[in-house]
């Protein structure tokens, strides 16, 4: 039997529902302390994740609009400063408390630290952001949770390219197919592939509806067990709505060359 050493988890959408709770609320508090009438609606910031980076995100929304700046330098000197503004009413957020982690997330970790499977979080998505919300949510020792830790300051290409994760199995020394990412959304899932990855798939309020090409596993989150495929039992854990736990991922990992693309 393949034996999973090392569970990667990605963070927005992942960890919590960052992007519906945090960054898009951060991104229109920015617009409004610099005096700019726009403001992004769930629908359209939905529109904007697929592009990757905030930044990014923010440069490809100018654009789009008559009342951007005109050049690419003023756009990328305003996307900086909304980008700056918008971490710190994120943090803010966080603290306050209205973004927290998805259910069965921190069982889920307990587990794997408490049976010896190794940890990592791939994300490119600011350090930053990730140490604030980590420290609110895991304590201030909250890095020791995770023996590598991969931020978008860390790679020069976003997910979905795989770069991110390449850079994660490199640092824990091991093979793609002794591990297994946790993503949420059709660009995680293809960074993990690109990178031989088997990737379970937790969809978050953004990609309900979401395809998915390749996957080990699909479901609501980890917080129950119907709704997954492949199907979970309904009475491993007494109930079904019980948690998603390790010894699931162990199966579909050991299971998953009958329902992946990975050989």
């Amino acid at each position: 039997m393949r034996q999973l050493n090392a569970v990667l988890w990605d963070v927005d959408g992942t960890l919590a529902e960052t992007e519906r709770d945090g960054h898009r609320v951060a991104f229109n508090l920015a617009f409004e302390a610099l005096g700019l009438p726009w403001r992004w609606d769930v629908a359209r910031y939905g529109e904007l994740l697929t592009v990757t980076g905030g930044r990014e995100r923010l440069q490809h929304d100018m654009a789009s609009r008559t009342d951007a700046p005109v050049t690419a330098r003023e756009r990328l000197m305003l996307a900086e400063e909304l980008h700056r503004l918008k971490n710190h009413h994120y943090a803010e957020r966080v603290r306050s408390g209205a973004v927290v982690l998805r259910p069965g997330v921190v069982e889920l970790m307990g587990q794997c630290a408490e049976r010896g499977v190794r940890m990592a979080l791939a994300t490119t998505t600011s350090r930053m952001n990730v140490e604030a919300l980590l420290r609110v949510h895991l304590g201030s020792r909250w890095a020791s949770w995770f023996e590598v830790i991969v931020c978008g300051e860390d790679v020069r290409h976003k997910k979905p390219d795989p770069e991110v994760y390449h850079q994660v199995l490199a640092g824990l020394k091991l093979r793609p197919l002794q591990a297994l990412a946790i993503e949420d959304s059709p660009m995680g899932a293809a960074a993990a592939r690109a990178a031989e990855l088997p990737v379970v798939v937790t969809r978050s309020a953004y990609f309900e509806q979401a395809i998915f090409d390749g996957a080990t596993a699909i479901g609501p989150g980890l917080h129950q067990r119907r709704g997954w495929r492949p199907a979970l039992s309904m009475d491993q854990q007494g109930a079904d709505d019980a948690l998603v736990g390790l010894d699931d991922l162990i199966d579909w990992h050991a299971q998953m060359d009958s329902v992946s693309q990975f050989s």
